[in-house]
């Protein structure tokens, strides 16, 4: 990918962290999705009393763009104050739509902590294709 698209994606990230609902750990994490239709989404992490009920921003970028017909993604970039790497559940998000998604974290002043692939964060992923192959 461009330099300048990366660049692009990790602003976004940083600027949609404002938006981040994180009363209890004050952990706010921002990300911006760019589809294969050139769309950007981005997404914030929102908190609840209830813990389990917490959703990360990655997926909300995801949900997002997904709940507009967008299934074929080129890259997200993901910003914390320390550069945190995507979680669990957020990896297998990430694979439902394709392994080789470009993955882009960064931390608070916009520096890139790390970049790899979707398959990079997750090898060996469960995807879609695994509950048909025994149906073959």
């Amino acid at each position: 990918m461009e330099p300048e698209t990366t660049q692009k994606l990790i602003e976004l990230a940083l600027a949609a962290r404002k938006w981040a609902y994180v009363p209890y750990s004050n952990y706010a994490v921002g990300a911006a999705l760019l589809t294969d239709s050139g769309k950007i989404y981005d997404g914030v992490n929102i908190e609840n009393a209830a813990y389990p009920d917490t959703i990360c921003a990655e997926r909300v970028a995801i949900f997002k763009a997904a709940s507009e017909g967008e299934r074929h993604f080129k890259a997200i970039a993901v910003v914390s104050s320390n550069g945190g790497f995507p979680c669990g559940s957020c990896r297998q998000v990430m694979a439902e739509f394709g392994l080789d998604t470009e993955v882009i974290i960064a931390d608070e002043n916009g520096r890139v902590i790390h970049e790899t692939t979707v398959n990079g964060l997750l090898p060996g992923a469960f995807t879609p294709e695994m509950l048909f192959k025994d149906r073959e």
